[in-house]
């Protein structure tokens, strides 16, 4: 296992919520010692730099050649950033243990946090950040936050539920100016507003990191899989934020950038190189933690005509049943983890009719 971090694999979930809530929690996927156990070697603080698929060899920046019978990318994604604030020592991204343990230090009761951005990353920050008694603006250039992903109807209760816990929102707009001597000191608004910060977080996103296979037949902006991770290459796999598995539900390559999707993708490749029976595959799915409320969400919320709203949004408890032609396509469920696996086997079952209908 090639890891460009010089830490162990580990979990990424929490850098965003007990991690940077100081909370001793335990990251790492194995303790040291199985990895020799089972005879997988770890090559820490080192990168991918090249891929000869002819020879078989990948090829490291410190110039080592591995060779291989089969290989699985899944060299995940780097966060999007804003050239602007590169020159700032106080700007930050959020992917990795480092990049949560120098957050960590800033946010100290009192102080100013801003975050540009307002999709899961940013509003779980936002959230972690209150409980510390941090004030937090967040701007955000969508009329609400996830509106892409939910549609303006969730969005709104999002904002609605982190304006409760005291958060400023700024949305429909965008930063004209970072100002500060070293440190970012001021964001300058589209509106000629200005907000004063003591710690910026930069939350728009993120890119595969495959910048090391240009010049290969692979595509550097998501690798076309199919369901088992098979890449176009032979013995070359792809999973995680790195991969565009097939999405039958949506007739195209999609890629998913969260934890659940990368662990099945992960399975799936391996079952393939044993030469398994392919296990089936739940619908896409994804959760997040934000004020003491477990959030989940799955299926495809893009192909709905329709959303319907059971609970009550305003006590933080509902299903949001997303449906096309009255039929089940996808779910937001707030507060209700016991929902999750009737919710999920409902969509299945949708998806799984719908796909064949298509196919007679």
């Amino acid at each position: 296992m090639v890891c460009e971090e010089a830490v162990r694999p580990y979990d990424r979930p929490p850098l965003s919520k007990e991690l940077l809530a100081g909370q001793d929690k335990r990251l790492s996927f194995r303790e040291h010692d199985w990895y020799a156990d089972n005879d997988v070697t770890l090559l820490l603080g080192e990168r991918a730099s090249g891929l000869d698929p002819a020879a078989q060899v990948l090829t490291l920046a410190s110039g080592e050649e591995l060779a291989y019978d089969e290989l699985l990318i899944a060299t995940g994604a780097a966060p999007r950033t804003i050239p602007a604030t590169h020159r700032f020592e106080n700007s930050f991204a959020l992917r990795t243990l480092a990049d949560a343990e120098a957050l960590r230090s800033q946010l100290t009761p009192g102080s100013r946090l801003a975050i540009g951005g307002a999709g899961f990353i940013g509003l779980e920050v936002a959230s972690t950040a209150r409980k510390l008694g941090v004030h937090v603006e967040i701007v955000e250039a969508a009329d609400t936050p996830l509106s892409a992903i939910l549609g303006p109807r969730l969005g709104r209760w999002f904002a609605d539920m982190h304006a409760g816990e005291g958060v400023s929102l700024s949305l429909s707009t965008s930063v004209s100016e970072f100002r500060g001597n070293g440190r970012v000191e001021e964001l300058i608004l589209s509106d000629g507003r200005s907000v004063e910060c003591d710690a910026l977080v930069v939350a728009i996103g993120v890119a595969p990191a495959l910048e090391w296979l240009a010049g290969s037949p692979l595509d550097p902006h998501g690798i076309a899989v199919d369901a088992a991770g098979r890449t176009s290459l032979p013995n070359v796999y792809a999973a995680g934020d790195a991969a565009r598995p097939w999405e039958p539900a949506l007739g195209s390559h999609v890629r998913s950038e969260h934890w659940e999707a990368a662990a099945a993708q992960g399975a799936a490749a391996a079952e393939a190189m044993l030469g398994l029976e392919q296990a089936s595959r739940a619908p896409a799915s994804f959760w997040s933690d934000q004020y003491g409320v477990r959030i989940q969400y799955l299926g495809h919320a893009a192909l709905a005509d329709s959303v319907a709203i059971d609970g009550d949004p305003a006590a933080r408890d509902f299903t949001a049943l997303f449906t096309r032609r009255g039929k089940p396509v996808a779910a937001l469920l707030a507060g209700r983890p016991r929902a999750h696996a009737e919710v999920r086997r409902l969509i299945a079952k949708e998806l799984t009719d719908d796909l064949q209908s298509r196919d007679r």
